[in-house]
Parts: structure tokens; sequence; C-alpha cells
């Protein structure tokens, strides 16, 4: 009976101590499991903020707005070089465009801050002997950052009938590359020096891009009118003054200094002087059409 008593008393102490055992197991697997699950959560936090990271590391590129198109509200009278509204435009007809040959030579970087001053647009036709120096190339640029339209008046002023048709070649391609290479655009006009324009250049003109331009008047070259009273005042009292009128004006002191007189009585008689960037030409047909 003794010896039951201690087998009984045995057992159950084998019993406990398996118990203990197995609760230790346990515990030790919940350790490690809660264990693999912080270290997992660790895991994806760290891959987490390392995804932020690379995506705050990459560069942002912005993409550059696109310019708005121009809305195109006058055109060249093929005819009688006069500025008028496009048909369907409802722009004012009474206007004026003011435009100065032979630039950039001498006066031309002045005419434009006086243009500026009075905040008034023009055209300038360059000659590309004047930009084949530093000094010319700044002006050219200057003028044209200044938001003026750039036209092409040939190389070296040359009469286009006394040269061959290779010479006419050099004479307009040249200038407008030169003019393209300073202000990153090419002209969209073309002025023949004297107005003599021939067949030839007519059409490389227009292959070039440019609109033929002559004019309706002008006078500065002429003895006359070489002062600033003189010239201002028959710039505005002609009777050649008409609605759509391309004046004619040179890069000249006396041009110059008559400048502001002429925008003001355009003005006073009710004339608006032309943007020219509303002007269409035949590269802006180009475009239109693709």
């Amino acid at each position: 009976m003794k010896n039951s008593k201690y087998t009984f008393l045995l057992a159950s102490a084998l019993l406990l101590a398996s118990c203990g055992n197995q609760d230790e197991a346990t515990d030790a697997e919940d350790q490690n499991a809660s264990t693999e699950v912080t270290d997992s959560a660790d895991s994806t936090s760290e891959q987490a903020e390392e995804d932020t990271s690379a995506e705050t590391d990459e560069e942002v590129v912005e993409e550059e707005p696109e310019e708005e198109a121009v809305t195109f509200e006058y055109e060249v009278n093929s005819g009688i070089y006069t500025i008028q509204p496009l048909e369907g435009s409802e722009a004012d007809s009474q206007v004026a465009l003011l435009t100065y040959d032979d630039a950039p030579d001498k006066y031309a970087l002045d005419i434009a801050k006086t243009l500026e001053e009075h905040d008034a647009h023009a055209i300038f036709f360059v000659n590309g002997m004047y930009l084949e120096s530093d000094e010319g190339k700044d002006m050219l640029k200057e003028i044209h950052d200044m938001g003026f339209e750039i036209g092409n008046h040939t190389q070296t002023h040359a009469s286009l009938p006394s040269i061959s048709e290779e010479k006419q070649y050099e004479e307009i391609v040249t200038t407008s590359d030169m003019v393209e290479e300073i202000t990153g655009e090419r002209p969209r006009f073309f002025r023949a020096p004297f107005g003599q324009n021939t067949e030839y250049s007519a059409d490389l003109a227009r292959e070039q891009g440019m609109e033929l331009m002559n004019w309706t008047y002008g006078y500065d070259w002429e003895s006359d009118y070489m002062n600033a009273d003189a010239l201002s005042d028959i710039m505005v009292n002609t009777n050649l003054l008409v609605p759509g009128a391309n004046l004619l004006m040179h890069d000249r002191e006396w041009t110059l200094e008559a400048t502001p007189s002429i925008i003001e009585g355009l003005r006073e008689k009710d004339y608006e002087i032309v943007d020219p960037a509303l002007i269409k030409s035949v590269e802006n047909e180009s475009e239109d059409a693709e």
C-alpha cells in the first residue's frame, strides 16, 4: 500500500513536469511567432520608407506649358501692300504699320527704345552685313528681345534684278540664317531693296516662309525731309495716309528724332499702330495647312 502511494505521487510529479515543459514550449513558440510578426512588420515598414524615399528622390519633371497660338487678324494686300483685316475678322481697319529698313546700323536700337516708350510696334528690316560684327549681333538680339518683329532686307542691299539667281539666293537666305542664329527665329517678312523683286526672289522668299512686303509711302531718304520736323509732318499729313498704310522709314538720325511725333500724329488721327505679330504670313499659312 505504501509503494502504491509512492508510485501515485511519482506519476503525478512526472505529469506536472510534463505539463510545465509543454507550457514552456508553447510560450517559446508564441514568443517566436510574435517576434516573426514584429520582424515582418518592421521589414514592411522599412520597405515602405525606402519606396517613399525613392519616390521623393526621383526628379519631378514638370511639362512646359504650350505656347498659346496667335490669332491672326490682318494680312498684307499683295497688290498695294497695305495691311488689311482678314476676311471675317472684326479687326479695326484704321491702322498703320511702322517699318524701319537698313537696320541695325547706328540708330535702330534707339528707335526701338523710343517705340517701346510710346507703346508702339514696328518691323525692323535688317541687312545681314550689319550682323557680321558683335555689336550688330547684340543690337539685333536686344531689339528682338524687346518684342519687335525682324524682317529680311537682304545681305548687302543689292539691286536684285541686277545680280544672278545664285547671288539672289545668297542675299536672301544668308540673311535669314543669320537672323535665326541670333534670335532663334527666321524672318516672316521680306522687303527687297528699292522694292525691286524678281520672279526668282519672290518665289524664293515664299519658299523661305516670308511674305513679300513693300510699302505705301516713305520720305526720309529725300533731302527735303532729312530733318525731324519736316519728316514727321509729311509722314502724318500726306494724302497717302489711308487705312492700312505701310510706312517706310530707315535707320537714320532724323528718323529717330521724328518717331515720337509720327506716333503721336497718327494716334491723333485715330490710327492704331498695328502689331506685326497679328499679320498673317506665308509661314503662318504653311502651319495652318499642316
